[in-house]
């Protein structure tokens, strides 16, 4: 029987291609996740934003509204509300605000949205009645 030193054996040392080709593809198939995440992230934050600018616009009116006890229905020049509020920005190039040009009753939007991402970024009016 002959006894074999195991010390003097090399072993290989570094990855296989195959083993190599593998981790790759793992880090790639968790950073497509990670921008997939990130993609619905930035869109559900355009939309909080929209919403946002929305209750607040709404908000204002409602206010100069009541500050000048005007009448639903009544002519609204837009020039008369930017000295009470600051209009806002869209959060997306996709969106383009128009305000209204009367005093809407509750529950209708007098800050409209337009543009290609409208359907996906405007709130459903009968759950904004509490505004």
């Amino acid at each position: 029987m002959k006894i074999t030193n195991t010390r003097s054996l090399k072993s290989a040392k570094g990855m296989t291609l195959l083993e190599l080709t593998v981790v790759i593809l793992v880090l790639l198939s968790l950073i497509s996740i990670l921008f997939v995440g990130a993609r619905a992230w930035k869109k559900g934050s355009d939309r909080a934003a929209n919403i946002m600018n929305i209750r607040n616009c709404q908000q204002a009116m409602r206010g100069y509204q009541n500050m000048y006890q005007k009448q639903e229905g009544a002519a609204f020049v837009t020039a008369d509300l930017t000295n009470y509020v600051k209009f806002p920005t869209e959060p997306n190039k996709n969106l383009t605000y128009a305000p209204g040009t009367v005093i809407t009753t509750p529950g209708v939007f007098w800050l409209g949205v337009t543009g290609s991402d409208a359907a996906d970024m405007t709130p459903d009016p009968a759950t904004t009645s509490d505004w």
